[in-house]
Parts: C-alpha cells; structure tokens; sequence
C-alpha cells in the first residue's frame, strides 16, 4: 500500500521554517546557475545568428577574423565576377566589401571600449539581409555618415539618431538606426569604406569580402576557387562557420560553469540532506506509525524521496522565476552586457534566460533533490515499528 503525495505535500507544510530554508537554499543554486548559464547561451545565440547560410567569408590566408586581415581593391574587381555569385536585379555581383576598425567609444556611464566599426558598401545590406534599418535611412557615400546598431545607440555617447558619433579623425553623423534580431551586428556601426579607409590611413582599402552565393551555386566549390587563385593568398569560409569559430570561447566557459553549477549543487544536496536526517528523527513516531499501520518500507522510501523532490521542484520554480526577473532588470538597467570578442572589440549582449536555459538548472535541481533525499529516506524505510515507536 502506497502513501498519497498529499501526505508528502502536507509533511513539507507543516515543516515550514525547515523547508523554506532548503528552497532558499536550493533556489540560489538555480538562480546563479540559471544567469550565468543563460548569459554564456546569450553570447553564442548572438555569434551564431550572425551568419548566414548564403554567405562567404573572404579575407586573407591565415587571419582568423576581419580585424587582422587586410585585401586590396584590386582583388575585389576580380573575384566579383567569379561564377557561383548572386546578382541583384540590375545584374550586379551581390559582394559586400568591408573594412573593420576598433576605435573606442565612450559608453554612457563614462567607460571607454573597443567598437567594431565596419566600413560598407552600397551591397551591404542585399548581402547582410538580415539587417533592417528600423529609423532613418542608409548612408550616402562619402557623406560623413553613419548607421548604428540598436544596442549601440542604446548604450555609447553620441550614438542616437541625428547626433554626431567621434571617432578617428572626424565627427559621423548619425543618420540611420538598424536592427538584425539580435545578432552581434547590433554591437557596430557602419560607414563608408572608402571614407573609413582615408580616415584610417589604412594602405588597403578592405579586411574582407562577404559574397552571397547564388542560389544551387556550389559555396565550397567558389571557396576552392578563391584559395586556389595565387594571386591573393585568400581564404573563403561559410559566414556561419566563421561566426561559429568567433563563439568558441563560449564552449569553455559553458564548462566552467558546468563546474562551478556542480560544486554549488554538491553544497545544496548536503544542505537537503541534512534537512532530510533532521525530519526523519523528529519523525520516528509518525514513522513508527505508519509502518505500524501496515505501510510498506518501499512506501515510507518514496514518501520521504517525494518529499525531498518537491522541495526542489519548489525551488526550481522560485528561482527560474527570479532569474527571469533579474535578467530582464540587469539588460535594462545596463543595456547589455559586453564581452570582448576575438576582433579585440565589444559584442553587446541582451541577457535572456530562454527555455532551453532552464533544462541544465532543472535537471540539477531534480539531482540535488533525488540524492539529497535517497539517504534519509532509506534510514526513514530501515527504521522498524518498535524501534521507531521506542526512539519516540
């Protein structure tokens, strides 16, 4: 015969002070588990949405990312009319050529760091689809001009619509604000290339092309041929995997906090362990009883496991609510959280716990819940009738 979960339900009730202290406990757990893990999945959701399938990277052999590459302008007129590359309609190669420079910005609060800014030309936004300007409108070349991304005008000086942005050697004015669902574009802001490029006094005009390959076109096929093309010394990779290797760091800070969720929950399960002992010795009467009734030692085991499970299912509850609530009130009071990036600049992310960021948090609170619980409740199911009735 089996005890219904309103008893465990009502057990956890009427020990309140003990159990509240167990989901606070195991509500921390969740709620330090659950930000970090979600700002880490943040930083490789907003990496990885910036590439898109269609695309090709170009820059030069062996630079990792656009900052350390340099291409000439004369490589440019020749690889754009490669076969494989889209046109637009008026039968124009869809190849973006871009230069990406660091300079710094101020942020609101005074602070100084590295922005990408990216010098583009008039294919950059066939090529870069995904970006949309949601107010204003493109630059005009060789204008002064510039397009931000929505978190940088949210979170630099000088960066809002209709002011002037300072950098380099001269004052942009802000003339478009753009949006790419959530993705690392977000964090930059655009420019003429050719202007960037004579503020800059860089020798080479560009750091890399982007080419959005024509539709049944084979993308390794056009990379082959740019590599094999002796004249340049270029490389050409899938924009996703290039925005995939930029997120790699990522993977060793999902292992540290791994790490440090597992050292926190092993903390938590001896807290609900003890917790547990402590109601099974102020319990032996009751235990005493039941047994004493006829309940099973398997049914007394899985009450007493119930017990130790709902508290932390409670808990799981509390805290991925909390941390909800916190992620929101950190991006908004911050305007994001920034990390420096392989291009030695700062990609801007929007913290957000998305459903998938609680499996990790939940499975360990179910763990810390299950071990924390197993050994008081066999202690509880060992205990006989008579013993129990006679410690009472």
């Amino acid at each position: 015969m089996a005890l219904p979960l309103s008893y465990s339900w009502r057990s956890l009730l009427s020990r309140g002070a003990r159990t509240a202290f167990t989901v606070a406990v195991i509500a921390l757990v969740v709620i330090a588990t659950t930000l970090f893990w979600s700002l880490i999945a943040s930083l490789k959701r907003t990496l990885v949405s910036s590439g898109s399938e269609h695309n090709l990277v170009v820059m030069r052999k062996g630079a990792t990312n656009d900052g350390s590459s340099q291409l000439s302008l004369e490589a440019y007129q020749t690889i754009r009319f490669f076969e494989g590359i889209a046109k637009d309609a008026a039968g124009n190669p869809l190849v973006s050529p871009e230069l990406v420079v660091q300079p710094f910005f101020h942020t609101k609060g005074g602070q100084r760091e590295n922005v990408l800014v990216r010098g583009v030309e008039s294919q950059a936004m066939l090529v870069h689809d995904e970006v949309k300007l949601t107010e204003g409108r493109m630059i005009q070349p060789s204008s002064g001009e510039a397009v931000v991304g929505r978190i940088v005008s949210q979170r630099y000086q000088g960066a809002q619509l209709g002011s002037l942005l300072r950098f380099g050697n001269a004052d942009w004015k802000v003339v478009g604000i753009f949006d790419s669902n959530g993705s690392s574009f977000e964090s930059e802001v655009w420019v003429d290339a050719r202007e960037l490029a004579s503020n800059a006094k860089r020798p080479f005009p560009y750091s890399g092309f982007r080419i959005r390959v024509a539709d049944g076109s084979d993308m390794d096929a056009l990379a082959r041929r740019i590599e094999d093309d002796s004249r340049w010394a270029l490389q050409g990779t899938r924009e996703i995997d290039y925005y995939k290797q930029l997120s790699s760091t990522a993977n060793t800070l999902y292992i540290i906090v791994a790490g440090l969720a597992v050292l926190a929950g092993i903390g938590a399960m001896f807290g609900a362990t003890n917790n547990m002992y402590a109601a099974v010795q102020a319990r032996t009467s009751e235990i005493g009883t039941l047994r004493a009734l006829g309940f099973s030692r398997g049914a007394i085991l899985t009450a007493f496991l119930a017990e130790s499970v709902m508290t932390a299912g409670f808990a799981f509850a509390i805290g991925a609510f909390v941390s909800w609530a916190l992620a929101i009130g950190i991006s908004a009071a911050m305007g994001g959280i920034g990390f420096a990036s392989q291009t030695f600049t700062t990609n801007v992310v929007v913290l957000r716990v998305a459903p998938q960021d609680l499996i990790m948090p939940l499975g360990l609170s179910l763990l810390i819940g299950v071990f924390g619980g197993l050994a008081p409740a066999a202690a509880a199911a060992r205990l006989r009738p008579v013993e129990a009735l006679r410690k009472a």
